[in-house]
Formats: C-alpha cells, structure tokens, sequence
C-alpha cells in the first residue's frame, strides 16, 4: 500500500476540527498531521514539514484563508472550508483544487478528495515525462538532462548546477529550481543544496558525498533523507 497523503487542518473553529478530523480519518490514504487554529500556526508548521494537502478555512482572524495563500511562496494542494461562497471564484487562482462550503456533508468531502488524488496522479506522469530542464546561462536557454545532473547550490538568485561533465551558473533561484525536477528523483537536503537521490554515493552523519563532495544535511531535512535513501534500498 502506497504511503498516505499527509494532511493538515487550518480553521478557527473546533467543530470544523472534529467533523474534518473524523472525515479524514476515516480514509486510509490520507494522514492527519497537524491541525491548526490560526494562519500564524499554518505559516509556522509549513516552514518546517512538507505536506501534501491542506484544509484552509477562509474567514479566520488575523489572517484569513485567502490572504494565507497569497503570502505562502509555495503551498500544499488546498480544499478551502468556509460558509461562504463568493470568494469561489478568486481562490482559483491560488492553485485551490476544490472548495468546500460548510456544513461539510460526507459523500462532498469524498468528492473533493477524490479530485485531490486526480490532480495528483496528474503530476505523477508529468513527472514521469520530464527528463530534462532548460535554464538561462549567460543569456541562453541552456537544457540540462537530469540523469546527467548531480546536484545544484544556491548563489543568491542564482543556482549553480553540478553535471557529470561540467558545472553551470543558472539564472534561476533554487525554489523555482525545485519546482522544475521530479520530486521521485531530487530532494532538497539543506536550504542551499538539492541533490539527485541515485548520485549520492555515501553518507555520513551530517553529510552526503557524492563525487568526492561533502554536502550538508540540514536538520528539518535529515529524517526525510533518511527514510528515502530507506526506501530506495528496499
């Protein structure tokens, strides 16, 4: 059995808590991981965890569920929760998959979880599809073929990119880099470094070698690391 989708619950309101909560539980391929009260608490928990779908309310305090999206630089697919209808139309374009309108009847939820899992597998043979990524090197489009590349660093707004047979300077920022690889194959260990998983040759306590270089392991990424370097050797 595949591993479950890790969920989060973000509203002001515990009745919503528990109604989702039971929802969810309910489903073996979802994973409730964290629930929180406020979008401070959701800003927090997402700097430091990677989750792959969220329960955003709309109208909380502070900072409601629409302006939590717009200052999030990347967010989780989301199922916005709200009694509201009339921001429908504008959480579209937030990258909002479904939207979910309060009191939130069961056979509704299971609706929107299953165009969850569409969007998902979606991505899965678009990811399957790429094998290579074009960056701007000195002016030109330049197309790196990721079963060539190492790893890449951060310099600033740019990244420097680590292949096999040469190293280039990229005009792109290591988050919009992120976005363009297969997450199967790269994963970020440090805020400055991502590494293609079937090139590390050894690891160390706090480092990654891979061709004779040492690349550290930052500690919000150390047990990712670990259990998918795991699961790769089962």
């Amino acid at each position: 059995m595949k591993e479950p989708k890790k969920c989060i619950i973000v509203d002001d309101e515990p009745a919503a808590h528990y109604v989702l909560a039971n929802y969810i539980r309910q489903n073996p391929q979802l994973e409730l991981v964290f629930q929180g009260y406020n979008g401070i608490e959701a800003m927090d928990y997402l700097r430091e965890n990677k989750v792959d779908l969220m329960f955003l309310d709309i109208n909380m305090p502070e900072i409601s569920g629409m302006e939590l999206l717009k200052i999030l630089p990347t967010h989780p697919k989301t199922i916005l929760t709200t009694a509201y209808s009339e921001f429908a139309l504008e959480s579209y374009d937030y990258g909002v998959i479904d939207y979910l309108l309060k009191p939130i009847y069961f056979p509704r939820f299971l609706k929107a979880i299953d165009r969850f899992f569409l969007t998902e597998n979606a991505i899965k043979v678009e990811e399957d599809a790429i094998n290579s990524v074009s960056v701007k090197v000195d002016g030109y489009f330049v197309d790196i073929e990721l079963d060539q590349l190492l790893f890449a660093q951060s310099f600033g707004n740019y990244v420097k990119l680590y292949t096999i047979k040469r190293t280039y300077l990229a005009s792109i920022t290591t988050s919009e880099f992120e976005k363009c690889l297969p997450e199967k194959n790269f994963m970020r260990i440090h805020k400055s470094y991502i590494v293609a998983l079937d090139k590390i040759d050894t690891t160390e306590k706090d480092f990654v070698i891979i061709k004779n270089e040492r690349l550290p392991i930052g500690i919000t990424y150390k047990r990712e690391l670990i259990d998918r370097l795991k699961n790769k050797a089962i």
